[in-house]
């Protein structure tokens, strides 16, 4: 299916450049001659008008030759390449991207030189006024017919143009410029047209004829080419804007994973390619967010996108949930170390699924424990009874599981929350007693039956129906601490 695509883009595009080839000249080189017979010129050759229409018939096919292989000779490159299928070197992208000018310059240069031997031969068999006339008409088609070529070869040439923009996207030296088409489009619908006008009707009179037919022949044509001209410029400036506002609307929904084909040369090719760096911007921008927040949290993420990475923070009234394994050391000394690995992550999921779900934060990971804070940096209604249903919760995976066991401590209190270390390595934390209070709770609560031992002002605070679950246990002195801590004990442990 691939390959038969690809023989179909090839054809098309073959059959489509022959098509232009042939059709700009023969119809250019047809409604100069109807011209020239309309306006009667030339009208002093003796006869000899059989001569002139067999000379310029055979420059004509002549031109179509030379102009075929010219062509093919400065393109030879860019159409082994993309018969082949293959993509193109830097230097065949850059030679593939003049096609569209490489074709104008053939044809224009063609014209000129017929243009030059048609008015000799004219003069030779006529007069100088004859010559002129013929110099004139022939001139004004072959800018209509340079321009047509100008305009058809982007659009024939757009699916070479779009593999050679994959490897050379458009810079700074455009081959093409949207001021050029707007201009050869005005050219071709006004330009040429009115100058033709002016032409025969304009002292001194060219040719033996009135000048009536010629007007109406010269007002279709400026309305034909016109229409197409401006069919032409609209595919290639509007049609790729349309596609550039379709993409813009989607990434302004929150999408980041769409691309706009890069199909032109011109500026509107470097305004594609710049869409295309921004949603791969966004995207990295996405990925590193994504990343932050999988190492320091969401909600630690979030506040530093929104106000700033600085040395700073404040003081917040937090309770600190504090998760540690039960002989840790025993089981890293007999168990394999991606076994042990394996079962801490199953933990941390529950952790991090219990803390996020009440609305907590996971602050960090001490090999196999874990802090976490209710209240900052998003502040909770009630972060004491959140960090005991949190608590519960992992409690119960854990138990279930059946693979670990552990302890959990609770405490509450004033602590510093904000960014700490250096302007270069900084990490957010939280510092204060009451995370001291729960890690040594913890040491505690790997004894007791519920395994989660909670402070006395943690229960104090907590919601009513979240109190009548906990049971007094003991006072302890906490290593590290002067004065000895209430605790309780979880009474709906089973």
């Amino acid at each position: 299916m691939r390959l038969s695509a690809r023989l179909r883009t090839v054809l098309r595009t073959s059959l489509g450049f022959a098509a232009l080839g042939v059709g700009s000249s023969v119809c250019g080189a047809g409604v100069v001659f109807l011209l020239l017979t309309l306006q009667g010129i030339p009208g002093e050759v003796g006869g000899k008008e059989w001569i002139l229409a067999v000379c310029a018939a055979s420059y004509v096919a002549l031109s179509l030759l030379i102009g075929t292989v010219w062509t093919a000779f400065l393109q030879r490159r860019t159409a082994i390449w993309f018969v082949l299928g293959r993509p193109p070197a830097p230097d065949e992208a850059r030679r593939a991207l003049r096609l569209p000018v490489d074709m104008t310059l053939v044809s224009g240069t063609l014209w000129s030189i017929g243009t030059v031997l048609l008015g000799v031969l004219a003069a030779a068999f006529g007069s100088g006024w004859d010559a002129g006339g013929v110099a004139l008409t022939i001139a004004l088609g072959g800018l209509t017919t340079v321009g047509l070529t100008y305009l058809a070869a982007e659009w024939v040439a757009r699916p070479v143009m779009t593999l050679a923009l994959d490897v050379v996207p458009p810079k700074e030296n455009l081959p093409t410029t949207v001021l050029t088409r707007l201009a050869v489009t005005w050219a071709l619908s006004s330009g040429v047209p009115l100058l033709g006008v002016l032409l025969v009707v304009s002292p001194p009179n060219l040719g033996t004829q009135e000048p009536n037919a010629s007007l109406v022949l010269l007002s279709a044509i400026g309305l034909v080419v016109g229409a197409v001209a401006t069919a032409l410029l609209a595919r290639a400036v509007a049609t790729p804007l349309h596609r550039l506002r379709s993409a813009l609307d989607e990434v302004a929904r929150g999408r980041t994973d769409i691309a706009v084909p890069v199909d032109d040369a011109s500026e509107i090719g470097r305004l594609q390619t710049s869409v295309n760096d921004l949603v791969a911007g966004l995207r990295e921008q996405e990925r590193m967010r994504d990343l932050f927040g999988r190492h320091v949290g969401a909600d630690v993420a979030r506040h530093a996108l929104e106000y700033g990475a600085s040395l700073s923070g404040d003081v917040r009234e937090v309770t600190a949930l504090f998760v540690d394994v039960v002989d840790s050391t025993a089981l890293a000394y007999r168990m394999p170390p991606e076994e042990l690995v394996r079962k801490l992550n199953r933990l941390f999921t529950s952790v991090v699924d219990a803390v996020s779900t009440h609305g907590g934060l996971v602050n960090k990971f001490q090999g196999d424990a874990a802090l976490c804070i209710f209240g900052a940096p998003t502040r909770l209604a009630d972060p004491a009874t959140s960090a005991l249903q949190a608590a519960r919760r992992i409690r119960d995976e854990v138990r279930e599981a059946g693979e670990l066991d552990l302890g959990i401590g609770v405490a509450m209190g004033p602590v510093f929350a904000g960014q700490l270390g250096t302007s270069s390595r900084m990490e957010y934390t939280v510092i204060g007693d009451a995370v001291n209070e729960a890690a040594r709770l913890t040491e505690h609560a790997k004894g007791v039956s519920g395994r989660i031992l909670a402070s006395d002002p943690v229960i104090k605070t907590a919601a009513a129906g979240e109190r009548t679950g906990w049971n007094l246990h003991e006072t302890v002195r906490l290593r590290g601490r002067q004065s000895p801590t209430v605790s309780w004990a979880d009474c709906r442990s089973g």
